[in-house]
């Protein structure tokens, strides 16, 4: 089992970004999968998450309206669509495996002027 998380970077307020989770070793839409993020001094939160074989997905609160997740099943890869970043979603975004607990190497968003 293994997940790479990519796609994070310095982007100004307002801008956007894309972070793909990529999945090897199990099928992606067989299971759930979240995203986390960690600020710097803060505990690690959930983002988002998706089950692709029960067609549903979650937000928190704050972002809302602003994100948005989803699967490619071809290339069995679960993406993040981030839209008017703030700065408070500064953070390293982290995928995750609910069913085994797994967790991926984490990539960095940074939303600043």
């Amino acid at each position: 089992v293994q997940l790479v998380e990519s796609g994070g970077g310095l982007v100004q307020p307002g801008g956007s970004l894309r972070l793909s989770c990529a999945a090897s070793g199990f099928t992606l839409e067989d299971y759930a999968i979240g995203w986390f993020r960690q600020a710097p001094g803060k505990e690690r939160e959930g983002v988002s998450c998706i089950s692709m074989s029960e067609n549903s997905t979650w937000y928190t609160h704050s972002v809302k309206g602003r994100f948005t997740i989803s699967g490619d099943n071809a290339k069995n890869t679960v993406l993040l669509q981030m839209n008017s970043l703030k700065p408070e979603d500064t953070g390293v975004y982290y995928c995750h495996l609910p069913r085994v607990d797994y967790w991926g190497q984490g990539t960095q968003v940074t939303v600043s002027s």
